[in-house]
């Protein structure tokens, strides 16, 4: 059997966006993978780097074990290992260097290595698994195992789902995308990294203490701008019985106050969700949760079920207040749905919160607006706001991708640059961010200050939206007087 060393790149330290939210969820993609290959009889550390201090902790690891594999399997279930960011990308690829001195084979798996898998590769990754690579791993790990030295020409014969490096030159052997036929899902190794780190850090700036589930994995629908190098456009739903067992387990041994589902769409169905919430409480093991899911999937008996399950809050990607923009993304949504849905989870009480995009192709001022009406007429209890994003794989990459330079990715995740020639500059779009977050912010105060504070708030508040309003033609990308993004907007 192998000694292998389990790691991802994910380091909070590296995000300062992030690392001040301190929200941080242990990586369960890499967990489960860990626990597979331990059941599988080989020996596994996991370096855990979400809260890491640096490559430096993953580097002594390395030379004090020296594994014969470092497998780097990225958290596919974190959003912010999807936006495939530019610093934990050479985080990665630093690792696998140190990996490569210390004699180690290596294997990355992730959506920027399957996305990009030469920076991997150049760095000295032996081959970039495609997809959750699970069934190349195990196909990998046989050969390692009776030769951990085998050729890389010997190791990757034959096999499909795999990138290599062969004489400088990139080549790819397309395979399923997914082993989504897979019986079920490994309970991740929870012992092999440090919960109570996590806990400390939740408690110290929060209150309470969350951890992380998934109850199924991937999304059907097919939004432009979605990227989905993992599980391809395949929804893959574990039982209710097995979700709820986990959930106990969870309960029984970390004791968190709170779980989010990591899920892209959670439940999709109100049978599935009501049988969850009948083994949940069978098993002693509600806990409140919080989901991720969409408009048009929240009729009455779905939040009603949501509600007695314990669904504490809800995520919805609204993306945009513009019916013209949600047809362009091809969200599958309207308008109503989203101001439908919003109203059906509140008569639960259930917490909403909606994902907004700005900077969509062909998105004007007036579309920003219906945005910002949305935001008024829907009263969301928290948003979060991001300018579009192109990555590979989307349609919406292929149509701008002639348009992008040198930058193809953000630094971090607060990052929030155009990167491909959008109706304004980057500072318009990040002022935007910032007038709807307080919007919200300010629909939360009105709530229960006073009348004259409140009106004071929406004042200062509408003047700063007028204040934009009358710069905007400044700040258009096709206007030869606009401003470099660097200019600030006062707002």
């Amino acid at each position: 059997m192998l000694s292998i060393v389990v790691a991802h790149s994910y380091f909070l330290r590296f995000d300062r966006k992030q690392l001040d939210r301190a929200k941080p969820y242990p990586p369960l993609a890499t967990l489960q993978v860990a626990s597979m290959l331990r059941r599988s009889g080989h020996a596994v550390l996991v370096f855990d780097a979400m809260l890491a201090d640096g490559v430096e902790e993953y580097e002594r690891l390395v030379r004090e074990v020296r594994p014969q594999l470092v497998l780097l399997y990225e958290d596919s279930f974190n959003f912010l290992s999807k936006m495939c960011l530019e610093r934990m990308r050479r985080a990665s690829c630093e690792m696998i260097g140190l990996a490569q001195s210390a004699q180690a084979r290596v294997l990355a798996v992730g959506s920027d290595a399957a996305d990009t898998p030469e920076p991997y590769l150049v760095a000295g990754a032996d081959a970039v698994l495609l997809g959750d690579g699970l069934t190349a791993l195990q196909a990998l790990l046989r050969r390692l195992d009776a030769n951990p030295r085998l050729a890389l020409a010997e190791l990757i014969d034959g096999q499909s789902g795999i990138a290599t490096l062969a004489g400088g030159r990139l080549t790819v052997t397309r395979g399923a995308k997914a082993s989504s036929d897979a019986p079920g899902v490994e309970s991740p190794a929870w012992d092999l990294i440090d919960i109570e780190r996590y806990r400390a850090v939740w408690q110290r700036a929060h209150g309470y203490f969350s951890l992380n589930m998934a109850a199924s994995r991937g999304c059907s629908f097919r939004c432009n701008w979605c990227s989905k190098p993992i599980w391809g456009n395949k929804y893959l739903q574990r039982s209710a019985g097995e979700v709820a067992a986990e959930m106990a387990d969870l309960k029984r041994r970390f004791s968190p106050d709170h779980i989010w589902f990591a899920d892209d769409i959670f439940g999709f169905r109100v049978d599935w969700i009501a049988e969850f919430t009948q083994a949940a409480r069978a098993a002693d093991a509600a806990i409140p949760f919080t989901i991720q899911t969409r408009a048009d999937l929240i009729s009455v008996p779905m939040a009603r079920a949501l509600r007695a399950a314990g669904c504490a809050e809800a995520w919805i990607g609204a993306e945009s207040g513009s019916q013209k923009v949600l047809n362009a993304m091809n969200k599958g949504i309207t308008v109503e749905e989203i101001l439908t849905a919003r109203a059906r989870l509140k008569a639960e009480n259930i917490r909403v919160g909606f994902f907004i995009q700005v900077g969509y192709l062909d998105e004007q001022l007036e579309d920003i607006l219906a945005t910002r009406d949305l935001i008024e007429r829907a009263r969301p209890d928290d948003v979060g706001v991001s300018v579009s994003y192109p990555l590979p794989g989307t349609p919406f990459y292929e149509r701008v991708k002639s348009q992008l330079g040198t930058k193809t990715h953000w630094q971090e995740s607060n990052d929030l640059e155009m990167m491909f020639r959008g109706t304004y500059s980057s500072e318009f779009y990040r002022a935007v961010r910032e007038l709807l977050h307080d919007q919200v912010s300010a629909s939360q105060s009105n709530c229960t200050d006073r009348q004259d504070e409140g009106a004071r708030s929406a004042l200062s508040l509408h003047r700063r939206w007028e204040n934009l309003i009358s710069s905007e033609r400044r700040y258009r990308s096709n206007d030869d007087a606009a401003p470099d993004d660097g200019a600030a907007l006062a707002v």
